[in-house]
């Protein structure tokens, strides 16, 4: 009887470490802006008959939901072609304290198939990130999907993209639609500065 109450405890314990490392998680999100949200992680459509080298050069930022690892404005993404298979990708950005940040990663589709369906890694043994485009023209926008399950909750990350540093509204709002068509919640989504002169220095 003792035996089974030091089980029931210690089973006990482990809960409320569980609900402590999840708190603890969430309160980190929370607090990095992350978008965060209860139940899986919706399964929106892609681009059909995604085409890489088409996708390959250069796009800045329109709006993304709020993430923990972008901090600054002005942001572009370059991608090139680094393998057969795998696209190369450079993001930067521009600091409040004038420096510029960049990373450089790389990308591939899990499955050949679904070649829209592209997973993200930037550093060496940690899991790639989903890398989802949902609809793009190639030559005018791009909209990017990511998400990932964390047991009851999901985190989700978006991206408007453009080829030059402004997009029309209606386009804007027609990547909204789809969207907000997968329950995303468009209105937590944030315009990133492209100001040519505020972005000067991303040029030089």
């Amino acid at each position: 009887m003792f035996g089974d109450r030091k089980t029931n405890a210690g089973c006990g314990d482990k809960m409320k470490a569980m609900q402590v490392i999840s708190l603890t998680l969430l309160s980190v999100l929370a607090a990095s802006a992350q978008v965060l949200k209860s139940g899986k992680c919706p399964k929106p459509a892609v681009q059909a008959d995604f085409d890489a080298s088409r996708y390959l050069g250069k796009w800045y930022e329109i709006k993304k939901l709020p993430t923990f690892f972008q901090k600054g404005e002005c942001s572009t993404a370059t991608y090139s072609l680094k393998s057969p298979g795998v696209v190369g990708v450079l993001n930067s950005e521009l600091l409040d304290d004038g420096t510029i940040n960049s990373i450089v990663g790389s990308a591939k589709a899990k499955n050949p198939a679904e070649p829209a369906k592209l997973e993200v890694s930037f550093f060496e043994g940690s899991p790639p990130g989903p890398y989802w485009v949902l609809s793009t023209d190639y030559e005018g926008h791009s909209l990017v999907y990511g998400c990932t399950d964390f047991g009851l909750f999901r985190t989700e990350f978006s991206w408007i993209l453009s080829r030059e540093p402004t997009l029309s509204e209606e386009t804007v709002e027609e990547l909204h639609g789809i969207l907000s068509s997968v329950g995303i919640n468009v209105d937590k989504m944030v315009p990133t500065i492209q100001d040519e002169t505020y972005c000067s220095a991303m040029n030089q």
